[in-house]
């Protein structure tokens, strides 16, 4: 299984997933940084590492998840 991180769209929920499982990315607050730039950058940074940590098994999809 070859995950990826997929852009979500559902009337419920807009953000990033996996394309394996039902994962979310919920950020844990509002990115840090001095500009728009470093905050972006954070902000991908942190995305990034919960996607790889994440288990694929501890997060069973119910329904198949529409992603663009």
């Amino acid at each position: 299984m070859r995950r990826k991180l997929v852009w979500i769209d559902r009337k419920s929920f807009q953000g990033y997933g996996c394309s394996e499982c039902a994962w979310t990315f919920k950020p844990s607050g509002t990115p840090a940084g001095k500009s728009l730039d470093k905050m972006k950058q954070n902000y991908e940074r942190q995305r990034d590492k919960h996607f790889l940590d994440h288990v694929c098994t501890e997060h069973s999809r119910g329904r198949k998840q529409k992603t663009k």
